[in-house]
């Protein structure tokens, strides 16, 4: 498998930039499990290979049970996810699939229950971005090391 495109080597201030929306969305003071769900879960629905790498990494370096991240795909099925989770994957599933769901009121007002509009800002800046760059470029996946992303947004 060979990439499409290597993004840092065409264009570092755009890797840059994304850091920069990373740090950005650190500064909401979320827990990183619950960011490695969401973006596991909008890596699920996009099949971002790369992502998916990244974001298992880190969520088990960050001390995710392989339970939780087994069962991301059936959720609402399962009972071992919060209230808080359970509202940021429902909103996650509703933006990344925004065509079709075109992020409901009904939605947005059960995922307002469990966040500030500040915290609904920043969830929602950090759900598809990576996915859409890593899919395009069809980054490869496999050598990702945990922690490595938040290394690189912290030390810009």
């Amino acid at each position: 498998m060979k990439a499409r495109i290597d993004i840092m080597h065409v264009n570092p201030g755009v890797m840059h930039a994304m850091l920069g929306l990373e740090r950005q969305v650190h500064q909401a003071g979320f827990d990183h499990k619950l960011l490695n769900l969401v973006r596991m879960r909008a890596s699920q629905i996009n099949g971002c290979a790369y992502c998916l790498d990244m974001h298992s990494k880190d969520a088990r370096a960050d001390g995710e049970t392989e339970q939780r991240l087994y069962g991301l795909d059936a959720w609402r099925e399962t009972p071992y996810y919060s209230a808080r989770e359970r509202s940021a994957l429902e909103w996650t599933e509703a933006i990344t699939l925004v065509s079709q769901t075109h992020a409901s009121d009904e939605v947005f007002e059960r995922v307002r229950e469990q966040f500030s509009e500040d915290e609904l800002v920043h969830l929602t800046l950090a759900i598809n971005g990576w996915n859409r760059l890593n899919i395009a470029a069809r980054t490869v996946p496999g050598d990702y090391v945990a922690g490595s992303l938040a290394t690189s947004h912290a030390a810009r």
